[in-house]
C-alpha cells in the first residue's frame, strides 16, 4: 500500500511517501525550490518522493492532505462574525482567496497533481484529508516505536485546535482534550517574536536563542513577566491559557498584535528588524520563554495524570522549542520521550500519510527499528553526479578513502578550519544532523562568532549546537538518554564550566568569552542543544568524531546547518558549492570528494 502525504499553502510545504508503513522519502519544498519556508504546492518534493520509490502518482492507493480546509474556513467565518465590525479589511482581503482556491482545495489539488501525472485515476487513488493536529500527532506516535504513549501537539493553530492531547495505542490514536483558537501558546510565542523584531513562523528560534542573555537583569525580566501574566495571558494548571484579545489583532487584521497597547504596557516600541538588541529585548525574550516552559510543563504534568502513560510523543511547532523539551526531560515524568524531528507543518505531510495508513486503512504497525534515524529521508547524490558537478564548476578536488578523508578533516578542524560537510541523504526537518552540516572546532572560543559573522552571516548572539558521540553526552552533560535529532537542551556539568564576564549589550564580546572547556558550543547560560551520534545512526560521522576525540580528547564538534542567513539548507552539490564559494568556509566535503578554494 502506497500513500503520499502533502502539506502546503501555509508555510513549509512538504511531501512524504509511505509504503506498507515504511517511510520511503520525505522532503520540504524549500530545499528544492530554494525559497525559504516555501508555502506553494510541493510539486518538486512530490516528484522527488515518487522518483525515490520508482513510482507514478497513478500507482498510489491514496493521497492525503494534512488538514481540513472546510473546518478552517468555518473557524475563519465564525471569528470574523464574532469580531464584527472589526476585521472588515482582513475579511475583504481573505475571502477572494478562500472562495477561489482554498475552499475548493480538492479541485485545486487534483489539477496540480494531474500536471505531475495526467494518467492518475481518482477511482483507484483516493484523495483524503486528515485533521491538522491528528497529522502532527501521527507524525510523532507512529515513528516512535512506542506501543502505547501520550501524545501532545502544540502549535499556532490548525483548524480550530491550537493544542491537543491524545493517547496512542497500537495502531490507533484517540483524541482526549483540545485547546481552541484564539487561545494559543504558539501564537503567543509568535506575537513576542514579532514584537522583538523577528519574522513570525521563522524567527521563533532566534528569540529562544536570545533568551539566556536576559539573565543579565533578572529584576527587569521578572517585572516584564509579571506584566505579561497580569495583562496578556492567564495560565492554568492543565497547561491551557487564556489570551487577552485586547492585545492581539491576528483575528481581525493582517498584524499579530495591537502595537500601541504593547508599547503602552511595556514602555518600548516594537523593535524594527535588524535594529540593535538591548537589555529590554534580552529580558523580554527570557520572560516569554519562561512562561512558555511553565505552560508546557503544566500540560505534560496534566497529561501524565490524565493518561498514566510512561512514554510521551511531542509534535507541532512548539515542540521545536528545545529548551522547553529539555525541561520536560528533566522532570523525569516519562521513561521515554520521542519528539518528531520535523515537528512543524512539514512533518504534517508525513503524519497525514501514516494516519491514513493505520487509521483509515486499518493497517497494523510493525514495531522495530524501521524508523531508526528516519530524519534522513531526502535526496542523495552519487559520486558520478558530484564529479560532473565539480567539473562543470571547474573546481579542483581530491577523492579520498574514508580513512584518508577523516584524518584530513580532523587535522583541518584542529587548526580551526571551517568544513562544509555534505553526505548521503538530506535531512527532513529544520535541523542539519550531519548530512548537510557545517562543522567547526568546539575548543576555540572564536568559532561561534567566526561562524556567525563570516560564514552564516547571521546575528552574532545565536548559539551553535554540539554534535557528539553518545558516550560524551553523559560525560559532559550527565545525561544517559539519546538526543539524535538535536531537540533537547541541557546544561554542561558544573565541573566543566568557566566563569566569564558579560559585556552588557556588546554581544560579540560576550560570545567570545570562554564559558566552558567546550567554549563554542556552550551558550551564555551554560546550555547546549545536543545531538548524539552512534555508529548505527551515522557511521561516517561517528568515525570522524572518534578520530577527533583520539587527537583532542573530545568526541564533540560544532554542528550548524549548511546554509547562510535567509536561505534554505543546501540540498544538491550545486547548492553546496554556491554556499562554499560565497562564504568563508575553508574546505568542502561532498561524499568523499575534498574540495579546496
Amino acid at each position: 500500500m502506497k500513500i503520499l502525504g502533502i502539506s502546503a499553502y501555509y508555510h513549509d510545504s512538504a511531501a512524504a511517501l509511505v509504503e506498507n508503513g515504511f517511510v520511503i522519502a520525505a522532503c520540504q519544498e524549500e530545499r528544492l525550490s530554494r525559497i525559504k519556508h516555501d508555502a506553494s504546492f510541493p510539486e518538486k518534493s512530490i516528484t522527488y518522493c515518487l522518483e525515490e520509490a520508482a513510482l507514478n502518482l497513478s500507482d498510489l492507493d491514496a493521497i492525503v492532505f494534512y488538514d481540513k480546509p472546510f473546518l478552517k474556513f468555518e473557524r475563519l467565518l465564525e471569528t470574523y462574525v464574532a469580531n464584527a465590525p472589526k476585521g472588515l479589511k482582513s475579511f475583504v482581503s481573505a475571502m477572494p482567496v478562500w472562495l477561489k482556491e482554498k475552499l475548493f482545495l480538492k479541485k485545486e489539488l487534483k489539477n496540480a497533481l494531474k500536471k505531475i501525472d495526467e494518467n492518475i485515476d481518482w477511482k483507484k487513488t483516493s484523495l483524503l484529508f486528515s485533521e491538522h493536529h491528528l497529522s502532527h500527532g501521527a507524525s510523532a506516535f507512529y515513528p516512535s516505536n512506542f506501543e502505547e504513549a501520550a501524545i501532545v501537539t502544540i502549535d499556532g493553530v490548525g483548524e480550530w485546535a491550537t493544542a491537543s492531547i491524545s493517547k496512542g495505542k497500537d495502531s490507533e490514536i484517540t483524541p482526549l482534550k483540545e485547546m481552541h483558537y484564539p487561545d494559543s501558546l504558539g501564537l503567543l510565542y509568535s506575537a513576542f517574536t514579532y514584537y522583538l523584531g523577528f519574522d513570525v513562523n521563522s524567527g521563533e528560534y532566534k528569540m529562544m536563542g536570545l533568551a539566556p542573555y536576559g539573565e543579565i537583569d533578572i529584576s527587569l525580566k521578572d517585572e516584564l513577566k509579571e506584566k505579561i501574566t497580569q495583562n496578556i495571558v492567564e495560565l492554568f494548571l492543565d497547561g491551557s491559557i487564556k489570551l487577552n484579545q485586547d492585545y492581539f489583532s491576528y483575528s481581525t487584521s493582517l498584524r499579530m498584535i495591537s502595537e500601541k497597547r504593547w508599547e503602552k504596557l511595556f514602555g518600548e516600541k516594537r523593535r524594527k528588524k535588524d535594529a540593535p538588541l538591548t537589555r529590554f529585548h534580552f529580558c523580554m525574550a527570557l520572560a516569554i520563554q519562561e512562561i512558555t516552559e511553565e505552560c508546557v510543563i503544566n500540560m505534560v504534568r496534566f497529561v501524565k495524570e490524565l493518561t498514566g502513560a510512561t512514554k510521551l510523543c511531542l509534535a507541532g511547532g512548539v515542540a521545536l522549542n528545545c529548551v522547553a523539551n529539555g525541561k520536560i526531560a528533566a522532570t523525569k515524568l516519562f521513561d521515554e520521550i520521542f519528539i518528531q524531528p520535523a515537528a512543524g507543518d512539514a512533518g504534517g505531510a508525513l503524519g497525514s500519510a501514516l494516519a491514513v495508513y493505520h487509521m483509515h486503512f486499518k493497517k497494523d504497525r510493525i514495531l522495530g527499528e524501521m524508523m531508526f534515524n528516519f530524519s534522513q529521508l531526502g535526496p542523495s547524490f552519487s559520486d558520478l553526479s558530484i564529479k560532473r558537478t565539480l567539473a562543470r564548476n571547474k573546481l579542483e578536488f581530491e577523492y579520498l578513502s574514508d580513512k584518508e578523508l577523516i584524518n584530513k578533516i580532523v587535522d583541518l578542524l584542529t587548526k580551526n578550519k571551517i568544513v562544509g560537510w555534505f553526505q548521503g541523504r538530506m535531512e527532513f526537518g529544520p535541523r542539519a544532523l550531519g548530512n548537510r552540516s557545517i562543522l567547526g572546532n568546539p575548543l576555540s572560543s572564536e568559532t561561534q562568532s567566526q561562524l556567525n559573522l563570516k560564514v552564516k552571516k547571521r546575528e552574532s548572539f545565536r548559539p551553535f549546537a554540539p554534535i557528539m558521540l553518545q558516550e560524551e553526552f553523559s560525560t559532559y552533560f550527565g545525561q544517559e538518554h539519546t538526543s539524535p535529532y538535536m531537540l533537547l537542551v541541557h546544561k554542561i556539568l558544573p565541573e566543566y564550566r568557566l566563569s566569564f564576564k558579560r559585556h552588557g549589550e556588546d554581544l560579540i564580546k560576550t560570545v567570545n568569552e570562554s564559558r566552558s572547556i567546550l567554549p563554542s558550543i556552550t551558550h551564555v547560560d551554560y546550555s547546549a542543544r545536543i545531538q548524539t551520534v552512534s555508529e548505527k545512526s551515522n557511521e561516517k560521522l561517528y568515525h570522524l568524531l572518534q578520530a577527533f576525540k583520539k587527537q583532542t580528547g573530545f568526541g564533540v564538534l560544532v554542528n550548524t546547518s549548511f546554509n547562510v542567513k535567509d536561505e534554505p539548507i543546501v540540498c544538491s552539490p550545486d547548492d553546496a558549492i554556491r554556499c562554499f564559494l560565497s562564504t568563508e568556509i575553508d574546505v568542502l566535503v561532498l561524499n568523499n570528494f575534498l574540495v579546496w578554494k
